[in-house]
């Protein structure tokens, strides 16, 4: 069953499907779902990469749940990075929740900038 949703909805998610491959930026004020691979920037409110998606490219978000891989920095309020998490880049974060044995090959940087809402 497919659901859809309509002009009086403002929250649904973008979802980019596995098996699916988008060449270019996203940027929405909500939530991004990413089981495909994304070339290019992705900036929202919440981002999930999924254990079969991948980015490669710039992350901003205030939330990141990390199941896939990331190849590029991401500035974020929150990470959650899973136990099958891939990143390569620069993670900059103001709080950071790792579970599990991650692959991250990257740099960690506390944000000390003034935490926006």
């Amino acid at each position: 069953m497919l659901a859809f949703t309509n002009a009086k909805e403002k929250t649904s998610p973008t979802i980019i499907g596995a098996g699916c491959k988008l060449t270019g930026d996203i940027k929405t004020d909500h939530t991004v779902q990413i089981h495909g691979r994304v070339i290019g920037n992705v900036i929202a409110e919440t981002i999930v990469i999924g254990r079969g998606g991948k980015v490669v490219g710039k992350i901003h978000a205030k939330n990141l749940f990390l199941h896939g891989t990331l190849e590029g920095p991401a500035t974020v309020n929150v990470a959650n990075v899973f136990s099958n998490a891939q990143m390569t880049g620069v993670l900059s974060y103001y709080t950071l929740n790792i579970t599990g044995n991650t692959g991250l090959e990257c740099k960690l940087a506390k944000r000390k900038d003034k935490k926006s809402e």
